[in-house]
């Protein structure tokens, strides 16, 4: 049972961030999964059916955090039906692409929703980097409105960059600002708008490190919090108790080898996320509506009822 290569070449990128965000990682990993399903000389259904599950585990392990990418595979693998080879590869491509058009239809209703909540002259504040969160600032632009930010750099792979150039290009003027002054420049936004890489079941937000100290702040000196995250990053296993694992990256992002020796025998932790809790979060925008945090759970019923399997796992294994 061979992987395709863009399996393997999928996960890589995504294990080292070259692939990132959450529409382009579900995006990425239902396509791989294409591949394999394409690419399959199984001779058997059970054979095939045990070839994409394993395809599906290996890109699975690459980032625990970003649920975006096994909710790509949920949605990929609990499509695949048939009672052959044939029938089977059709079911998973024609999952693949159904799952692409609906992650491309998301992000512009989520930008669209967004934008309403911005008013002209408004500024905003961002953390990281979030496709989700710059749909809302797209859309309120091509409505006319004038819209400013305040980005943050967000160490220590400065994403916040990423976000400064792309809010140029939409013409937004940009004020690039280093993490630790975020406080200070609180009285000059009107939002606080971040994305997620998760979203549990009781409305707790899972981003990047730095976002919950972020929305602390900013409900202290009374700016709203709107996280912009399409339905993909909603983590329905918490709903059954479960846990969202805080991914820990590598040191050498904070310190590299060099810097390391000269300082001494020094512990690093470098975890790349935080959790905001409810009460910090003033609106949840998804391209379903747009809902206070509390409410999340409801949403997450509707979409994948009140548990879900990990169709990755081989039977045995569930």
């Amino acid at each position: 049972m061979d992987r395709h290569p863009t399996v393997e070449a999928t996960a890589e990128d995504i294990a080292s961030m070259e692939i990132r965000g959450a529409a382009t990682i579900g995006a990425a990993a239902a396509a791989a999964l294409r591949e394999q399903a394409e690419s399959s000389d199984a001779e058997t259904p059970e054979a095939f059916r045990a070839e994409l599950r394993a395809a599906a585990r290996r890109l699975h392990e690459t980032r625990p955090t970003a649920v975006s990418l096994p909710n790509s595979l949920r949605y990929v693998l609990r499509r695949m039906d048939g009672t052959d080879v044939p029938a089977l590869r059709s079911s998973v491509v024609d999952a693949a692409t159904a799952f692409e058009v609906r992650l491309d239809r998301a992000q512009s209703q989520l930008g669209a929703i967004g934008a309403n909540r911005l008013q002209d002259g408004d500024v905003v504040m961002t953390h990281c980097h979030s496709t989700d969160a710059l749909a809302c600032v797209e859309a309120a632009v091509e409505q006319g409105k004038h819209v400013e930010a305040i980005v943050k750099e967000t160490r220590p792979r400065l994403q916040g960059h990423i976000t400064a150039r792309q809010l140029r290009e939409m013409g937004v003027p940009v004020t690039l600002i280093v993490d630790n002054a975020a406080r200070r420049y609180l009285d000059d936004a009107d939002h606080v708008l971040v994305g997620a890489d998760a979203i549990a079941a009781d409305g707790s937000v899972i981003n990047k490190i730095g976002t919950s100290g972020l929305a602390v702040n900013a409900r202290e000196r009374g700016v709203p919090i709107v996280v912009a995250a399409q339905t993909i990053k909603l983590h329905p296993a918490t709903m059954t108790g479960h846990t969202v694992e805080i991914e820990m990256r590598d040191e050498r992002e904070v310190v590299d080898d060099e810097e390391r020796a000269t300082i001494g025998g020094i512990e690093v932790e470098n975890p790349a996320f935080d959790v905001t809790p409810p009460r910090y979060v003033d609106a949840i925008v998804t391209e379903s509506g747009q809902f206070p945090p509390e409410s999340i759970v409801t949403l997450m019923r509707e979409l994948f009822g009140d548990g879900v399997a990990d169709p990755w796992l081989d039977p045995e294994e569930r």
